[in-house]
C-alpha cells in the first residue's frame, strides 16, 4: 500500500508545482514605456499554445491626467489580471475603459478580469457582432489548446459599450488626455479600429497591422483595407504598435501594403491563367515574406481565400470585397 501512496503524493506534488509555475508565469507581464504615459504589453508572437499561454498578441495602455485607457484585454481571464497588475505597477490612476480593437481571441478574452473590477469594455458594433457569432467556438478551442488551468475564469461576454461612430466615444474626457479612435469601415475586419495618441504620436494599430507576421485576410475587405493603410500612412505617427510583433515605424505599413499587393497580384494571375484551387497554395510563393511568422500556414490559407473571392467576383460580377466562400 505504501508504493501507491508514494506515487499519489508525488503526483500531487508535481501537480502543485505545475500549478504554481503556471500561476507565476500568468502573473508576469512587463510593460514597456514607448513615450511619456504610453506603454505596450508585448505578446510572444507565434500561435497560441501551452508554452506561451496563448499570449501572442500585443496589448497597451495610455495614462492620462485622470485615468487610464487600455487597448485590448488579452487572451484569458488570467492574462487580463496580469495586464491590470502590470498597469498598477506603473500608475495608481484608475482604469476608466478598455477598448477591444478587433475580433481575435488573443485580444478579447481577458475581458472578464476587467469587468469583475467594474471596468467597462468598448467595441465597435461590427466587431461585437462577429465576436457573438463565433467566439464561443474560439473559447472551446483555446481551452483544448491551453488547458483548463490556463483558461480558468475565462468566459464569453457582451461588451458594455458598442459604438458605430468612434468620434462619439470621448476617451479623452475619460482619462484627461487627447485620444483618437480611428475607424475606416470594414477593412482588415468588421469593426476593426486603431487608437492614436497625438501627444506622443503613437499608434496602436490593432488588426490593421502586424509586424513580420503574415496578415490574415479571412475577415477582410481588401480594397478598403488598402485604403485604411493609406490613411495610416498619412498620420504623423512616429511609433506604431501592431497587433502582433515588435513596435516600429511607418515601414511596417509599407511592408503590409506590399504583401497584400503581391498576394492579390499573384493569385489574380493564377486565376486568370486557369490554375485550379488545389495548386494555388503551392504556387503563391512570396520569397520576400517567407521568413515572416505564419508564412507556412496563414499565407497558404490567404492564397486560397483570395482565389475563391476572385472566382466569386467572376461568377457574380461583384467587386472583390469581404464576402467569403
Amino acid at each position: 500500500m505504501r508504493q501507491p501512496l508514494r506515487c499519489t503524493i508525488a503526483w500531487l506534488a508535481a501537480a502543485a508545482l505545475a500549478l504554481a509555475t503556471l500561476t507565476a508565469r500568468a502573473s508576469e507581464v512587463a510593460p514597456v514605456e514607448l513615450a511619456a504615459g504610453v506603454y505596450v504589453l508585448p505578446g510572444t508572437g507565434g500561435e497560441p499554445d501551452a508554452s506561451n499561454l496563448g499570449r501572442v498578441g500585443n496589448a497597451g495602455f495610455i495614462v492620462g491626467r485622470s485615468g487610464v485607457l487600455v487597448i485590448d484585454t488579452g487572451t484569458s481571464y488570467l492574462h487580463g489580471r496580469a495586464l491590470l497588475d502590470a498597469i498598477r505597477s506603473v500608475t495608481d490612476r484608475p482604469v476608466r475603459l478598455a477598448i477591444v480593437t478587433h475580433t481575435r481571441q488573443e485580444f478579447l478574452f481577458g475581458g472578464a478580469a476587467f469587468r469583475e473590477q467594474g471596468i467597462p469594455i468598448a467595441m465597435h458594433q461590427g466587431a461585437a457582432d462577429l465576436m457573438a457569432s463565433r467566439c464561443e467556438t474560439c473559447l472551446k478551442t483555446l481551452r483544448a489548446t491551453l488547458g483548463e488551468d490556463a483558461m480558468r475564469g475565462t468566459a464569453m461576454y457582451k461588451p458594455d459599450i458598442r459604438f458605430t461612430d468612434p468620434l462619439g466615444m470621448d476617451a479623452a474626457a475619460l482619462i484627461g488626455r487627447p485620444i483618437q479612435l480611428l475607424y475606416f469601415g470594414h477593412s482588415s475586419g468588421p469593426g476593426d479600429i486603431a487608437v492614436y495618441d497625438p501627444r506622443s504620436r503613437t499608434l496602436f494599430a490593432g488588426g490593421l497591422l502586424d509586424a513580420r507576421r503574415i496578415p490574415d485576410v479571412l475577415d477582410s475587405d481588401l480594397p478598403r483595407w488598402s485604403e485604411a493603410l493609406r490613411s495610416l500612412q498619412a498620420l504623423p505617427a512616429e511609433v506604431i504598435v501592431p497587433g502582433h510583433g515588435p513596435q516600429g515605424g511607418k515601414r511596417m505599413i509599407t511592408l503590409v501594403e506590399r504583401y497584400l499587393d503581391q498576394l492579390t497580384t499573384r493569385v489574380r494571375a493564377l486565376q486568370s491563367g486557369g490554375a485550379p484551387l488545389s495548386e494555388v497554395p503551392d504556387s503563391t510563393a512570396l520569397p520576400e515574406f517567407a521568413s515572416w511568422d505564419q508564412y507556412d500556414t496563414v499565407h497558404r490559407r490567404n492564397a486560397a481565400l483570395v482565389y475563391l473571392r476572385y472566382e466569386r467576383e467572376q461568377l457574380y460580377k461583384s467587386p472583390l470585397g469581404a464576402s467569403k466562400p
